[in-house]
């Protein structure tokens, strides 16, 4: 008998046990899952385009064509304002093609084949979340690389842990957005439409031009959205100037964006996977 319970667990698996057991194997699958994930965004020449190539060719043509125009008028190299927008951008951009993914594995069954093996329930999710997490920190990494060849300068070096955290805060919490979109939706249009809002939240950003460039009308509109608080945090720890007051905004847009859409992520993830 022994053999035969010894034969049972093996082929069943740790699914089919209690939960405290079931506990051990989350994050082991997670991290398996995670690894899956980020293979398959490396793999994939359009998100990797997505991601790293249009954000930095993007850097390059702003700096380019508007970058000593935005100088003279700000006072300040305007490197300053467009390398933590267009991280911002890539951040979310980043996202919006997770999303489009998750979709497509979604119709083509495989969330539900994965529900189906014995492994952890939370590891899917919770995957998504490291391997977002990862990808921005990467891209972060890549576009101030192109920033310093372009002649960003740190002024203080201990700004890079508020450089890479800030996208990171950000880019999850509209990450946790967009996700809880994209399993409730049949279709990627609504994925599209926030693609076409995010396009618009850049160009009425602090990162694009100072804030005073704007109609007067406008500006508290755009110094209250979400993308010019983290973009004025980064600007502020790169020169050394105070950033206290947005970077409180932003864990607070980022941590509402989690607390709001992660209940809805992970219920709508769970049905698209039993579907």
């Amino acid at each position: 008998m022994t053999g035969v319970r010894e034969v049972r667990e093996v082929t069943i698996g740790p699914a089919a046990r209690g939960d405290t057991e079931r506990w051990r194997y989350l994050l082991p699958q997670t991290f398996i899952q995670t690894g899956r994930l980020l293979r398959r965004w490396r793999r994939d020449p359009v998100t990797a385009a997505q991601t790293l190539l249009f954000p930095a060719l993007l850097l390059i043509m702003l700096n380019t064509v508007l970058g000593q125009q935005i100088s003279k008028f700000a006072g300040v190299d305007a490197l300053y304002g467009s390398v933590p927008m267009v991280t911002v951008v890539s951040a979310m951009s980043g996202s919006l093609a997770g999303a489009v993914t998750l979709g497509r594995e979604r119709d083509a069954g495989l969330l539900g084949r994965f529900w189906a093996l014995p492994i952890h329930r939370a590891s899917g999710l919770l995957s998504r979340v490291l391997a977002e997490a990862a990808r921005i920190v990467v891209c972060t990494v890549v576009l101030f690389a192109v920033g310093l060849a372009l002649g960003l300068r740190w002024h203080h070096p201990s700004a890079v842990i508020v450089v890479i955290g800030v996208p990171v805060l950000y880019g999850l919490g509209f990450a946790t957005m967009v996700t809880a979109v994209a399993v409730f939706s049949a279709k990627s249009f609504a994925v599209e439409a926030i693609s076409l809002g995010s396009s618009l939240l850049m160009f009425f950003s602090t990162g694009f031009v100072p804030l005073s460039a704007y109609p007067g009308w406008a500006q508290p509109v755009v110094a209250h959205q979400p993308m010019s608080l983290a973009i004025d945090t980064m600007h502020g720890a790169l020169l050394g100037e105070g950033f206290r007051g947005s970077l409180w905004a932003t864990l607070a847009w980022s941590l509402g964006a989690v607390a709001v859409f992660a209940v809805p992520a992970a219920i709508g993830y769970r049905r698209a996977s039993r579907e």
